[in-house]
């Protein structure tokens, strides 16, 4: 049996090839890191599938990754990829706005440019 996952993982680039979630990410003391690095696997491996507590939708395509104090949220792309769009430490109850827009936006950016490429 073939032990690879299925699903695939990309994180949002920006214009200038800049990764905000891989910065993000980068910073963090190494245990954040490695509960992020676990969840990421578990969504590599389960997909769609992975719920609460490791997932769990937000509004329309948006959904959560949830390691600990830490939010990604992310969106199923083309076919079995997700893209992460945007990281920030939770710190109240409900997931701000502001945080929500960021990744509408960069997602937004995303299916603006497939949809360029296909003209």
């Amino acid at each position: 049996m073939n032990n690879k996952s299925t699903w695939q993982i990309y994180f949002y680039e920006d214009h200038r090839g800049r990764s905000p979630v891989m910065e993000y990410i980068n910073k963090l003391p190494a245990s954040d890191r490695a509960r992020i690095n676990n969840v990421l696997r578990l969504l590599e491996e389960f997909g769609t599938k992975l719920g609460m507590p490791h997932a769990r939708p937000i509004e329309g395509k948006l959904w959560e990754l949830r390691p600990g104090g830490n939010r990604l949220l992310y969106f199923l792309y083309l076919g079995r990829t997700f893209v992460i769009l945007h990281a920030f430490r939770k710190q109240t109850k409900r997931t701000p706005d502001r945080e929500i827009e960021i990744a509408n936006r960069r997602m937004s950016a995303i299916l603006e440019e497939e949809n360029d490429a296909n003209f």
